[in-house]
């Protein structure tokens, strides 16, 4: 399966099944004498990580990370960075008795067509738990982005119709939701808990700024910087859209309003405001990269749902196990990682051309 890796030069490939002994990942082109610890890696995916609050899967893992290689004395090498994360709380007798059905709005039915085999335990590959991977990678890259200033931070912006209505970044961690308005996240909270005692699911928006990065990322064409994050923010399977800056609103205005004005702030060129959401072109201006991505409700639910069977046959199918009645705090991290892996990416591809 060719789609188990990212990035050109900072590429990352990752392997293993939600219910299978391990998950892990490989990071080849990280650069050498990076400092980096398996503490730098696990605050990340202790954000990710099911359990962590009474509105995500009760499913316990520590997710604790081992670092296999690629890593002497504190400091990367420079060779394959391997991490390790080992399953140790997955149910498998939770999906015995729907091994032969599909699960509306996974991929069970398609995974069966295409390969004509799938690991019916949790959704194996195509489960969120790969995600655990993509996060203990996104760690070692910000790491990276770190020492050349730039910052990404990611927030649950809405939850159902519940929207955060100011952005206090101070209090992202502060609340189980990951929202940046404490007001907004209670209700978002209580909009989350209906769902869930309805043995249902709910959808929300996540957003995220990049600040810091630097003029001239992305290349023309096929090789925009913005085509390459929806690439990768696409590849999250929770994900269901994308925009950019002022995105669909800008389909409202007109061009004198929506372009963002040049003007000299010393010796830096800027614009007076950011509706392309820090890109032109395909290529960083400077500005915050700032974008949303809609969260779709996750798919298990364990209300009666109508399906078929693997023989073609009507059946009814109600999800049992432990599950995310709303996946958007959990999946604020992940949104996080594979910014940083493309931004990281670009700036190694961008190292090829530099003539500085």
């Amino acid at each position: 399966m060719a789609g188990n890796s990212y990035g050109d030069i900072f590429k990352v490939t990752t392997f293993g099944e939600s219910h299978g002994p391990a998950i892990g990942v490989i990071v080849d082109g990280v650069p050498p004498q990076i400092p980096l610890s398996e503490k730098d890696i696990q605050f990340d995916l202790d954000r990710r990580r099911p359990g962590q609050s009474k509105i995500t899967t009760q499913r316990k893992e520590s997710d604790t990370v081992e670092i296999l290689s690629g890593v002497f004395e504190g400091q990367t090498t420079g060779t394959s960075l391997a991490m390790l994360i080992r399953n140790e709380d997955h149910r498998s007798k939770d999906y015995s008795n729907i091994k032969d059905i599909f699960r509306p709005g996974h991929a069970d039915y398609t995974f069966q067509k295409k390969y004509g085999i799938r690991d019916y335990r949790g959704g194996g590959r195509s489960s969120g738990r790969e995600t655990a991977c993509r996060v203990a990678a996104g760690a070692v890259a910000k790491k990276i982005l770190d020492l050349q200033n730039i910052k990404i931070i990611a927030y649950t912006l809405s939850v159902g119709s519940v929207e955060a209505k100011k952005i206090d970044h101070s209090v992202i961690e502060k609340n189980i939701v990951r929202a940046p308005d404490l007001a907004a996240a209670k209700r978002m909270v209580k909009k989350i808990d209906e769902a869930r005692k309805n043995l249902d699911s709910i959808g929300g928006v996540v957003e995220a700024r990049v600040h810091g990065t630097p003029v001239g990322l992305g290349d023309p064409v096929f090789g925009k910087l913005n085509a390459k994050l929806a690439y990768g923010l696409m590849s999250i399977g929770t994900i269901r859209g994308i925009e950019f800056g002022l995105g669909f609103d800008a389909t409202e205005m007109l061009g004198s309003k929506h372009n963002d004005k040049f003007y000299l702030d010393g010796d830096r060129i800027r614009t007076r405001t950011n509706n392309a959401g820090g890109t032109l072109g395909g290529i960083s201006t400077g500005e915050d990269i700032l974008l949303r991505v809609a969260v779709k409700p996750p798919s298990s639910i364990a209300s009666a749902q109508q399906t078929v069977n693997a023989s073609g046959e009507d059946a009814t199918i109600e999800v049992k196990g432990r599950h995310d009645p709303c996946i958007c705090p959990r999946v604020v991290p992940v949104v996080e990682a594979m910014i940083a892996l493309t931004l990281v990416d670009c700036l190694l591809l961008q190292k090829t051309i530099s003539t500085s």
